[in-house]
């Protein structure tokens, strides 16, 4: 982060950021992309990446290397592992908004899966970080997923409980909330409308048509996204810088696909 902007301004310059979790070795591994976490890194720092998004061990880590990344750290407070069978949709706090600021974190992030048992713990949690981020005036991120056996979208809802995802964080107090893409420009027009904070669209499972993602991207700007929170999309891509060189130009320069997708060959 530079130029003195603290809070979400350094997160968000501008109002729009790309972020990339980082936090998935946490509940999986091996996960490709991930082994190299300090290579990593300072590709998405070199890339022009405005923040990762991590577990509170592996932002210590970084901040005790030598060349501590020129890039925003927000700690992510939640986890559940793939080995917790039915418990494995329930998210769990391992860490609190002092922990993290004493880490070294510019942010917090928590997780809700919303429909999903366990959902009302979760819930509580949410809103235990959020209070504790605004007494201490620090942002918030918010991922709430639509997902999950109990959950009962409205039935005029064309985004499939995606859109009363974003609303649950800004209730809850979220500054900023991750929203995953529902199709067309169109239905996510009704996320990024469901709150007044940033939405940042996410990711998903890594595929290999860079052109597809990068397209994606531009439509949920288009609808009024305030940038992308992806994580294995890009740090499974074989050249992580290239793509985020990419994906900034359509979130901070307003390019197009077809204009960012040059980066990529550089």
């Amino acid at each position: 982060m530079s130029g003195g902007r603290t809070g979400l301004e350094a997160l968000l310059p501008g109002g729009r950021g790309v972020w990339v979790p980082i936090d998935h070795g946490a509940s999986d591994w091996p996960v490709p992309g991930l082994q190299d976490i300090d290579g990593l890194v300072a590709a998405l720092s070199e890339g022009g990446a405005d923040a990762i998004v991590a577990q509170k061990g592996l932002i210590s880590h970084l901040l005790r290397t030598d060349n501590a990344p020129a890039i925003g750290l927000v700690a992510h407070l939640s986890v559940s592992t793939r080995h917790g069978g039915a418990d494995a949709g329930e998210k769990v706090s391992v860490g609190d908004v002092e922990e993290a600021l004493a880490r070294g974190a510019h942010a917090v992030s928590a997780q809700v899966n919303m429909g999903t048992p366990g959902e009302g713990r979760m819930i509580e949690r949410l809103g235990t970080i959020t209070g504790d981020a605004h007494r201490a005036g620090v942002p918030a991120l918010g991922m709430v997923y639509a997902r999950g056996s109990n959950l009962t979208p409205m039935a005029d809802d064309p985004t499939s409980g995606q859109a009363h995802a974003v609303r649950l964080a800004f209730e809850l107090g979220c500054n900023v909330a991750k929203a995953a893409w529902s199709g067309s420009v169109e239905a996510f027009r009704h996320v990024t409308s469901a709150a007044p904070i940033p939405v940042l669209v996410a990711g998903g499972p890594r595929t290999d048509d860079d052109m597809a993602l990068l397209q994606m991207i531009s439509g949920a700007m288009e609808a009024g996204a305030a940038g992308v929170c992806m994580g294995r999309q890009i740090f499974a891509h074989p050249h992580p810088a290239k793509l985020v060189r990419a994906i900034r130009a359509i979130v901070h320069q307003g390019a197009t696909p077809e204009e960012a997708a040059h980066h990529l060959e550089a």
